[in-house]
């Protein structure tokens, strides 16, 4: 098996722009995933990698070795020295896969929930965002403008395999997505809105989250049936959106699991 060794082969530079480059992942429609757990997640929601890529210390894990085996594919094998640089990780299990990135517009009239995220622009909290939908249930997930790429590595490992639990889509026009959503949607606000606990979440329902230092914009909450806010000790001002995305999400997910579903 050949070893790629130089930083300048074509293909390592090709998959290091994947790595960095917003623009290069969406012109491909491609992204990569580091280490063992992201591309176990995904063969498990039957995705196929392009490509697979190992250095030989990762062949030599036994994770690795057996998820070798059940993508039944042969793996490029990279430098440890080139690997390193490419993925730009500091402990990498030396695993990753090339992906194509869905292309598929989430059903946004049969999805049961579904958050909107508009102006997020810390990638961490995007992926955060992303991982604690795909655990609670949430069917689709749209960003409008102004949001980290959620294919971005940084998106992609605080997401920890959430991408492959939900449809997720970019919108130029986030106030047409929310009207196409056919449920009420309500709006994440720190104050002023009705409490989480006091609001009846067992329906279809979507989620409109905002940047840290803005919110959500007046156009945007306008959309909103609702507002909710989350109670907090006295003194504390507000909370991380991730965080503020786990309570609300995680209300809804307690609601639908104590008592009867309304859909």
């Amino acid at each position: 098996m050949t070893t790629l060794r130089s930083r300048d082969n074509p293909r390592v530079r090709r998959w290091s722009r994947l790595v960095r480059d917003a623009r290069a992942r969406r012109a491909e429609h491609s992204t990569l995933l580091e280490g063992a757990h992201l591309v176990s997640a995904y063969l498990e929601s039957g995705g196929r990698p392009a490509v697979l890529l190992a250095t030989a210390s990762g062949l030599a894990r036994p994770e690795v070795a057996d998820l070798l085996d059940r993508a039944e594919t042969a793996p490029v094998l990279l430098a440890e020295s080139v690997f390193r640089a490419m993925v730009e990780v500091e402990s990498p299990t030396g695993l990753a896969a090339e992906i194509k990135i869905p292309v598929a517009e989430p059903d946004l009239l049969a999805a049961q929930s579904c958050v909107f995220l508009e102006g997020i622009q810390d990638a961490g909290n995007v992926g955060a965002i992303l991982r604690t939908a795909g655990a609670f249930g949430v069917n689709a997930a749209v960003l409008g403008h102004g949001c980290a790429d959620p294919w971005s590595p940084k998106a992609l490992r605080a997401a920890q395999g959430g991408h492959f639990k939900l449809a997720i889509a970019d919108s130029a026009d986030l106030a047409a997505a929310i009207e196409r959503f056919a449920g009420p949607v309500a709006c994440a606000v720190p104050r002023g809105g009705t409490a989480l606990p006091d609001l009846d979440l067992r329906g279809r329902i979507g989620w409109i989250f905002g940047s840290e230092g803005q919110g959500v914009s007046p156009e945007l909450s306008a959309h909103a049936v609702f507002r909710a806010t989350i109670p907090m000790s006295k003194g504390a001002e507000s909370l991380n959106v991730a965080a503020s995305a786990a309570v609300c999400l995680y209300e809804r997910w307690r609601q639908l699991n104590t008592s009867g579903v309304r859909c």
